[in-house]
């Protein structure tokens, strides 16, 4: 029988469940995501650090573990909440199963939540911080997390983000050259670049504006990240370098990030948006795009300026889920066009860029 272990929330509630994963205690802020499928990629994607994540799906790991389904070098969530961790998975690329991957790398899960409650306690309530742990009574366990920072005050981009920069498998002809600002990035973002016979190089997220412009880059890709997007002052300032100067892709913390450059704010959402099936407007297309979202804030746009305006909003609670210039090659979403886990249906988002970046030339 595994040992027992508690979920306790800084509300405190308390939900009891069977350790997995490493042994041990976390703690971070409770989220919860909605996708049926992709958990390895959940758990390696960056924008989930400082995280405890809860997957709503009733049965995780069936399909164990891979080497193909990994979105950045580690496991990034800082805790797991699942109904059933299959022990006994089935898949024919698959290497390991899911407990024994969390327990490599250190991270503690803990399994027969009921996540359907423990879900609509974080839709009602909203999301809050939380701990796991195996060896405390709940007083314990609210105390000890009672101490800890609170998950908006961290700035975890600086955390996630390469410290060099590097090339990414370079293709045997690239016709452009597309430089991506780590701030917390999915690989599926390089592989798709790649894909397209672009040159990728990665640089940090603290490179001054001055120096990713004199690698001469045809285009800038922001990616997505986790934290609060308030507390991000020194790359707004490098955004800011950027414009006008270059074509820029923003996705979702990229998003942000331009967003606050052209004047916007930012503010956290109750629950956030999580899961693979968001349906989001293109205003200026009229068409509804099914999307894969990971995100706890979004953008106010009242203070837009300088000619960016909203281009797609969130069917479900009216969020701006993109931006455009009128005259500059920029365009931002607020959702992941990159996938894994969700739809592939926005990639296309990919060579509109590329098609900006394209005229760019040209010109």
């Amino acid at each position: 029988m595994a040992d027992k272990a508690l979920l306790v929330l800084e509300d405190g509630s308390v939900y009891a469940g069977q350790a997995f994963g490493a042994p041990g205690r976390t703690y971070g802020e409770v989220i919860f995501d909605t996708a049926m499928a992709g958990y390895q990629e959940m758990l390696t994607d960056p924008s989930c650090t400082g995280q405890i994540l809860v997957l709503t799906y009733p049965l995780i790991g069936n399909y164990g573990i891979n080497d193909i389904d990994i979105e950045s070098k580690r496991i990034q969530v800082r805790g797991l909440v699942v109904r059933e961790d299959c022990d006994l998975p089935s898949h024919w690329q698959s290497k390991g199963a899911l407990h024994d991957y969390l327990a490599s790398q250190g991270i503690a899960g803990i399994a027969g939540v009921d996540t359907r409650a423990l879900t609509r306690r974080l839709r009602s309530a909203g999301v809050m911080m939380g701990t796991i742990t195996a060896d405390e009574t709940p007083e314990e366990a609210l105390a000890r997390l009672r101490g800890q920072p609170n998950y908006g005050t961290v700035d975890f981009v600086r955390q996630v983000s390469t410290e060099e920069p590097y090339d990414w498998d370079e293709p045997d002809v690239a016709r452009r050259h597309i430089v991506v600002v780590d701030i917390g990035l999915k690989y599926n973002i390089l592989r798709l670049l790649r894909a397209r016979g672009c040159r990728v190089t990665v640089v940090p997220c603290t490179a001054p504006a001055k120096d990713m412009l004199a690698l001469k880059p045809d285009g800038i890709v922001l990616s997505p990240g986790p934290g609060n997007p308030g507390l991000l002052d020194y790359l707004v300032r490098t955004v800011s370098g950027l414009i006008g100067k270059v074509p820029i892709f923003g996705i979702c913390l990229g998003h942000h990030l331009l967003g606050q450059a052209f004047g916007a704010g930012t503010f956290k959402l109750k629950f956030g948006h999580r899961g693979a099936n968001h349906p989001v407007k293109d205003l200026l297309t009229g068409r509804v795009h099914i999307t894969a979202q990971n995100h706890g804030y979004a953008l106010d746009p009242d203070g837009l300026r300088d000619g960016a305006e909203v281009s797609q909003v969130h069917l479900n609670d009216g969020t701006v889920e993109g931006l455009w210039h009128r005259s500059l090659p920029i365009i931002t979403i607020q959702y992941h066009s990159e996938a894994s886990p969700g739809p592939k249906d926005n990639a296309y988002i990919f060579d509109r860029f590329l098609e900006m970046v394209e005229a760019a030339k040209g010109k």
